[in-house]
């Protein structure tokens, strides 16, 4: 859902991503309860991802449930921008990568107005990139959207819990509410702009501070702001026990994770659904937070965590 980039970037992108470079996956696993009797066998396939680190731990997870199922894996993930692994899959230069449906009805199929519903969201991407050579299969419960999210101090000062409670504390007391955001999120009709105008919110820019993301949540975390912009799946909001907001408006789109396949590769490969839909359907915030978590707070490698996650799950087995 992140690092939406205009036109001219999308075209750099779409012919100089990197997607001719990347290295075969050699992880020694086999089929768990995912790719008995190995129905991917003699297939070459291609997993891609954006860049940042829970979109890392997905690619992975995909490449190595498509290696448990027999296929030979060619991982080009870590694709800068939320442009570049969408066209990949889209041009069949991958066959395959988890994306967010706000983000393909919203950036890529250029609808304004999301869809309330998080499953009727999915339906009608799937519905419409049918055309774009691209076939959408079953979404997770993951949904990396936007909140805003304070640390337990000040949760316990302020008693809000939803971002109706924060739109009435700034008018209670306004000099309570301080922000930090990002630069795209002040900036952005689905972020603050947006929000303050469906909470009937009036916060002054002398009370939102931009910065980037990860000293969002140190900021926060620490009081230097109240509330702080946050991604729902980060697993930082555990760590450093953050209280999220609930949007009881709906207002955010939903970001729920689900594959993007390219749909020659599907026609080809039809067992690729059986393989991913029971992962994909034990994907959630809490799975997302724990393993991402894991990387940004813990340094752990991307690819391992997913690997381990799979294995202790028992979709795929080692050796």
């Amino acid at each position: 859902m992140r690092r939406i980039l205009g036109p001219a970037a999308a075209l750099v992108l779409a012919s100089g991503c990197g997607l001719t470079s990347g290295s075969p996956m050699v992880d020694d696993v086999r089929p768990g309860s995912i790719g008995q009797g190995e129905p991917l066998k003699g297939a070459d396939l291609t997993v891609t991802s954006k860049e940042f680190t829970e979109q890392l731990i997905l690619g992975a997870i995909m490449g190595i449930a498509f290696e448990a199922a027999g296929a030979n894996v060619l991982d080009r993930t870590g694709i800068q921008g939320s442009v570049g692994s969408r066209e990949a899959v889209k041009s069949g230069e991958a066959d395959g990568g988890y994306e967010y449906t706000g983000t393909a009805w919203i950036t890529y199929l250029g609808n304004s107005e999301p869809i309330p519903d998080p499953r009727q969201q999915w339906q009608a991407v799937r519905d419409a990139d049918v055309r774009n050579g691209v076939t959408w299969l079953a979404p997770s419960a993951l949904n990396n959207t936007y909140a805003l999210a304070m640390n337990q101090a000040n949760h316990r000062k302020y008693r809000t819990e939803t971002l109706s409670d924060v739109a009435e504390l700034a008018k209670s007391d306004p000099g309570a509410v301080t922000l930090c955001v990002e630069g795209e999120f002040a900036n952005r009709e689905d972020g603050l702009p947006g929000m303050e105008r469906a909470y009937g919110m009036d916060i002054p820019p002398s009370q939102v501070t931009q910065m980037d993301t990860g000293i969002i949540y140190t900021q926060t975390a620490k009081g230097g702001c109240t509330f702080g912009e946050v991604f729902t799946t980060d697993g930082r909001i555990k760590s450093m026990n953050l209280a999220v907001m609930e949007d009881d408006k709906k207002f955010f789109p939903n970001y729920n994770a689900a594959p993007m396949i390219n749909t020659h590769t599907l026609e080809e490969w039809p067992a690729i659904p059986q393989i991913l839909d029971p992962i994909t359907k034990r994907l959630d915030n809490s799975v997302a937070q724990t393993l991402n978590a894991k990387v940004d707070v813990d340094g752990e490698d991307p690819h391992q965590v997913a690997l381990d996650w799979l294995v202790k799950e028992g979709f795929v087995r080692e050796g």
